[in-house]
């Protein structure tokens, strides 16, 4: 069953895939929606919204702080499947769910999956569900036409990086540190090496996230990823901004500058 994601993946295009992520909720519900417009007027490919949870083991302070804002403002899954809902009515961008297992977990009513994909949500990514334990998960996403992103990271084996090939569908999400989300770190030939043995041994493409904090850092990383994701250097844009038309536009010109770039 073919999705919005794969239909993207399979069009023509002349660039890199640019992958936003934002805290659905973070500044409020109404900023989501229209930052994911933004998003798509600057020429971005996909949308990771995350769902916020209280105990992040791979967020950095920002999109911890973003999560927490978030949750305090009263987000929660169901509210986020509204959001997509509101985006669907002008929006046709593909958008992934990233969050943690709890969530998905402590969901309550009807089916998660046929939920979401109803709502127009395209895929998800858990990031603490092992491949071991999600065949659940994986058959759920398959019959109701969602994708299931995996991830690998610098010091996943060659045989994780098989794996996770297998089991992922339509692109893999590439950690590019041992370590938590954060922008402002630096890629050097370690970075480079680790990108180049993954493009020889994935067939899906693959998006660098993690410490992707400017177009150059972006610029860099494509020379072997197939995209990058940016999340902390846009929420930390959204908490320097005052205002919603504030954010919305140092959003807009960030996300121009990067989708230039690469």
């Amino acid at each position: 069953m073919s999705n919005r994601i794969a239909n993207r993946l399979a069009a023509p295009s002349g660039g890199k895939l640019l992958v936003p992520f934002f805290t659905a909720g973070y500044p409020d519900i109404a900023t989501t929606v229209e930052l994911v417009k933004v998003a798509e007027d600057q020429g971005c490919d996909i949308v990771e919204l995350g769902i916020p949870f209280s105990d992040p083991l791979a967020d950095g302070p920002q999109i911890q702080l973003s999560s927490q804002k978030a949750l305090e403002g009263g987000i929660s899954l169901s509210r986020i499947l509204k959001i997509v809902e509101k985006v669907r009515v002008h929006s046709d961008i593909p958008i992934v769910l990233m969050g943690y297992i709890n969530p998905i977990i402590a969901w309550q009513g009807v089916d998660l999956y046929s939920t979401a994909a109803g709502a127009g949500v395209d895929g998800f990514i858990i990031p603490d569900l092992p491949i071991e334990e999600a065949s659940t998960f994986r058959a759920a996403c398959r019959s109701n036409g969602l994708s299931t992103i995996f991830l690998v990271a610098p010091t996943s084996s060659d045989k994780r990086v098989s794996l996770t090939n297998r089991h992922s569908t339509d692109f893999v999400y590439a950690v590019t540190v041992t370590g938590v989300t954060g922008s402002g770190r630096t890629f050097g030939a370690e970075t480079d090496a680790y990108l180049k043995r993954l493009k020889s041994q994935l067939t899906w493409p693959f998006v660098a996230g993690f410490g992707v904090s400017s177009a150059q850092t972006a610029k860099r990383l494509v020379r072997y990823a197939d995209g990058v994701v940016i999340g902390s250097a846009l929420v930390d844009l959204l908490r320097r901004s005052k205002t919603r038309a504030t954010r919305l536009q140092s959003v807009g010109r960030f996300l121009k500058s990067v989708r230039r770039a690469i």
